[in-house]
Parts: structure tokens; C-alpha cells; sequence
């Protein structure tokens, strides 16, 4: 289950506005690598939507069914608020339904690439040349 917990108003290209509801899932415990210790935390993804002002904010605590899963995808430069230390990262966090297939992920090396034809294996445990 995911909960919407705010919104956010945008513009698109046309110059019209528009609002992002803000979901995030359930409380997660990570261990931290710099202090070897546990932190909670909960993953974070906006949506759009076509509500007005009025609704997303009558939406806010509703529960979802999905869950929030992290997508791979083009590098591009995020600046850390609390440091404002650069990183590039290569993800996202986007809502999956509930009952949605998860998106295929692209093998990222071409040794990942590499897929055996299983019916080069035998199937009784036994060698046979065609």
C-alpha cells in the first residue's frame, strides 16, 4: 500500500498547470553504510494527475494499492539539499499498481545480456546429440 501524503503544482509545455500527487510507501529499515547502523525510511514518487487544487488536497492520507519500485534509468545530476554535494544517479522511484506486471529491466553489462537456449540442456538428466 502506498498513501498520497502531498501534491505539487507544475507546468507543462503549453504553459498550463497541472498537479503531481505525492505518494509514498511503507516504513523500510536500511542499514547505513557510514555508521553500520539501522535508520527507517520510506520510499518517495510523484504521479500526475488531472484533479484540481481542491481534490488533491481532499486525497491527501487516501491509501493505494502498489507498492513504489525503483526504475532504472538515463544518468542525470540530483543535488543533495542538505549538503548541496552533486551525484549523478541512474534512477528513479515510480507507483506500481497492484497487480501490474514490474517493468522488464535492460541487462546493463553484455555478460548480463548473455541468455542460454534451454533446449540445448537436457531435460532427464541424460546427453543426447541430435
Amino acid at each position: 500500500m502506498v498513501r498520497i501524503i502531498g501534491y505539487r503544482e507544475r507546468e507543462n509545455e503549453e504553459g498550463e498547470s497541472f498537479f503531481l500527487l505525492e505518494l509514498q510507501g511503507g516504513i523500510e529499515m536500511v542499514l547505513s553504510q557510514t555508521t553500520n547502523r539501522y535508520y527507517a525510511t520510506a520510499k518517495r514518487a510523484f504521479i500526475s494527475s488531472t484533479f484540481d487544487e481542491n481534490t488533491c488536497e481532499a486525497l491527501i492520507g487516501t491509501e493505494m494499492p502498489g507498492k513504489i519500485i525503483k526504475e532504472e534509468c538515463e544518468p542525470y545530476q540530483y543535488i543533495i539539499k542538505e549538503t548541496g554535494e552533486e551525484i549523478t544517479l541512474a534512477h528513479r522511484w515510480v507507483y506500481l499498481p497492484e497487480g501490474a506486471p514490474e517493468p522488464k529491466r535492460e541487462p546493463k553489462t553484455p555478460v548480463e545480456a548473455i541468455e542460454a537456449d534451454v533446449s540445448t540442456f537436457s531435460t532427464n538428466g541424460v546427453h543426447e546429440l541430435v
